[in-house]
């Protein structure tokens, strides 16, 4: 997954547009079966309504302002925008998908964004709140809205029924859609990559395993679990898995991955219940066992590859390249004469000269690079630095 790898790193991995379609495709799934029986429309209604359509689209839209190589790198946008720049705002993927489809996005000359509707927009604000100024807070460290979009927000938000930022019901189901495809599929990928090894985790209960002992004690107190409680979570997922042996990719293993994978994302899908009404703590419910499976496959995938030197590695120069390119577009964007701005994109050029506070450029830099993909972050990096000369009919 490109929240965690590049998709340049090979054939294996799931990318951020296969990640989405799965995610799109599990939330409608759970929509249509909640809304298919008389309690369940019953139940929706009470909650202010759930569509398939609307679950569908939002859930498509709500990667979008991830940047690219991920959490890494998002979290250097934040740093950068927060701590150097001084704009409160900093940066939030989910924020920027909100940017994306309200203002950044062109489909008709005259509406900025995509002219999605009320319920679309609103089902993806998981987090429908702007950045608290309270450091320590949730609202402080996930947001899912900037100031520049506060008009739209409050536009979504006029009919929203339920507590002034609470998520609605469709929001809640495609969070949870979101977390069983990653959950599921990092380790799909990982498992086949040879870092997880699924294998070496089917350890009968009367069995003393050093391999599933050491993810225990790893994964306890960021579950807040004993470490006997999380292994009785991955042996209720992986226990009767036919996965008996390394990953080499032969069609027999390929289908009992399958078989496997579907296996659990039907049980995640098929789990979910409404809520009575939108003064529920949780508008969705999901049974506490399927809820800390999902947790801890999602644990195996920071075990084994997210905590692992080499991608910290990996991640310490993505997070540098986006430092130098943030500071020379900074740069360009204050040059007095305007002479640097032809480093732009034209579109971005025309933005800039009309950029009338120092807040709207650092925004506009962090659309820039937020909005390319792994290979012209670095190709880009390149070029501005003087490694690579590039071509004089090169489009970035």
């Amino acid at each position: 997954m490109t929240q965690v790898v590049s998709p340049t790193e090979g054939l294996v991995f799931h990318n951020r547009l296969t990640h989405s379609l799965e995610v799109a495709q599990i939330g409608r799934r759970i929509a249509e079966r909640l809304v298919s029986e008389d309690d369940g429309r019953r139940r929706a209604t009470n909650l202010g309504g759930i569509d398939p359509d609307v679950v569908e689209t939002a859930a498509l839209v709500h990667d979008l302002g991830h940047p690219p190589y991920g959490h890494a790198v998002e979290k250097e946008l934040d740093y950068l925008i927060s701590h150097r720049c001084k704009v409160h705002d900093g940066y939030e993927g989910n924020a920027q998908s909100f940017r994306i489809v309200t203002k950044l996005s062109m489909r008709y000359l005259n509406v900025p964004g995509l002219n999605l509707t009320r319920a679309s927009l609103n089902a993806a604000l998981k987090y429908p709140w702007l950045r608290s100024a309270k450091q320590g807070t949730r609202k402080n460290e996930k947001w899912g809205v900037y100031s520049t979009e506060e008009e739209e927000f409050a536009w979504v938000r006029r009919s929203h029924p339920g507590r002034a930022d609470g998520a609605s019901a469709e929001a809640a189901l495609i969070d949870w859609a979101d977390d069983v495809a990653y959950a599921v599929h990092d380790v799909d990928d990982f498992y086949r990559a040879g870092l997880v090894p699924l294998h070496r985790l089917r350890v009968p209960r009367n069995r003393n395993d050093h391999e599933v002992d050491r993810f225990a004690e790893y994964a306890a107190p960021k579950l807040a679990k004993e470490p006997g409680e999380v292994k009785e979570t991955l042996r209720s997922v992986v226990g009767a898995s036919p996965i008996i042996e390394p990953y080499s990719g032969t069609n027999e293993q390929r289908q009992q991955l399958r078989t496997f994978t579907a296996g659990l994302i039907n049980s995640y899908a098929n789990g979910v219940s409404l809520a009575d009404s939108v003064d529920d703590d949780r508008l969705i419910k999901i049974p506490p066992i399927l809820r800390d499976q999902v947790d801890v496959l999602k644990e195996l995938t920071w075990f084994y590859v997210i905590d692992d030197r080499s991608l910290k590695v990996q991640q310490h120069g993505q997070r540098k390249v986006v430092r130098d390119l943030f500071g020379t577009y900074m740069q360009a964007s204050e040059d007095e004469d305007r002479a640097t701005l032809g480093i732009f994109p034209v579109s971005q050029q025309e933005e800039m000269q009309n950029a009338s506070t120092r807040e709207e450029r650092v925004r506009l830099v962090a659309d820039l690079i937020s909005s390319m993909t792994e290979r012209q972050l670095m190709i880009t990096h390149r070029k501005l630095t003087g490694i690579e000369p590039g071509s004089i009919t090169d489009l970035m």
